[in-house]
């Protein structure tokens, strides 16, 4: 049972896909935040109170103390044949040693919901579920939501952003409708369209995250400024370079001017075609 940090992630049958993915972007320089990777014989003896490895989460490092992200690493998550998007739990702003036990208990759960199941048979994955964990300083985002570097509805070769105010939640929980931004592949941007941003997920000073509403200036206001665009266009780049040409599925945010790569995958499919 092993807890390695995140960059020396490797070995997907130990830590799964979303820790190896994101221990490679950080070996290529890529805006990661720091964390560690759980392996998932670890993380099943979290789940099941073994009391012996809370020493081993206790060593984790100095940095448990601060507000932290615990994302699932399934194996075989994050792969070209299985995304499992939506599927598994991230517990978001969790404080101290005893309650990230109990979001990784949380995360180690949501493998076994009918859900999850349910997409596993769809997809052929029905052997037996080992779930890794990847623990992460949260990033306080001011803005954050997705990049798809093809077109996910008309297939056309184009990034396709979407964004919102604060954590990336309101985005990938459908809270909100996000501005959305075509930007073609010179980097030129082809289209901004604002959203209805009406509310926007905030950490809370304890510990989870509170929907907030959202200043009614800021509703129909673009989020995100060339700049902006500009740092999430290199980041796919840098993503195609690391990863292969994609289509890539980019989770990104903003803290303080600052991007930060959060998650990437594979597209598995676009809606109607694939890229062109």
């Amino acid at each position: 049972m092993i807890a390695a940090p995140l960059a020396d992630a490797r070995d997907e049958r130990t830590f799964g896909g979303k820790a190896v993915q994101l221990g490679a972007a950080i070996r290529a320089g890529l805006p990661v935040p720091d964390g560690v990777a759980l392996a998932a014989d670890l993380v099943e003896a979290v789940a099941r109170g073994d009391r012996a490895v809370r020493a081993t989460l206790d060593e984790v490092g100095d940095w448990l103390a601060v507000p932290l992200a615990v994302r699932s690493s399934a194996i075989g998550e994050d792969s070209d044949a299985a995304s499992f998007a939506g599927q598994h739990a991230t517990v978001i702003n969790v404080h101290g040693v005893a309650a990230t036990a109990r979001a990784v208990e949380a995360v180690w759960r949501s493998a076994w919901s009918e859900s999850a199941r349910a997409y596993r048979r769809r997809v052929g994955a029905e052997g037996p579920v080992r779930m890794g964990v990847v623990i992460q300083r949260l990033v306080a985002a001011d803005v954050a939501g997705v990049l798809f570097t093809c077109n996910p509805i008309t297939g056309a070769d184009e990034l396709v952003i979407e964004a919102s105010w604060g954590l990336g939640e309101t985005v990938v929980q459908g809270l909100v409708v996000p501005d959305l931004y075509r930007v073609a592949r010179s980097g030129e941007v082809i289209e901004r369209r604002p959203g209805a941003k009406t509310v926007a997920v905030r950490r809370l000073a304890g510990g989870g995250t509170r929907a907030e509403t959202v200043e009614p200036g800021l509703v129909e206001r673009l989020c995100l400024a060339d700049a902006h665009l500009w740092a999430l266009f290199h980041i796919a780049l840098r993503c195609a370079e690391v990863f292969g040409p994609g289509p890539h599925d980019i989770e990104w945010a903003f803290e303080a001017g600052a991007p930060y790569l959060l998650q990437r995958r594979p597209i598995a499919a676009t809606t109607t075609q694939p890229c062109r």
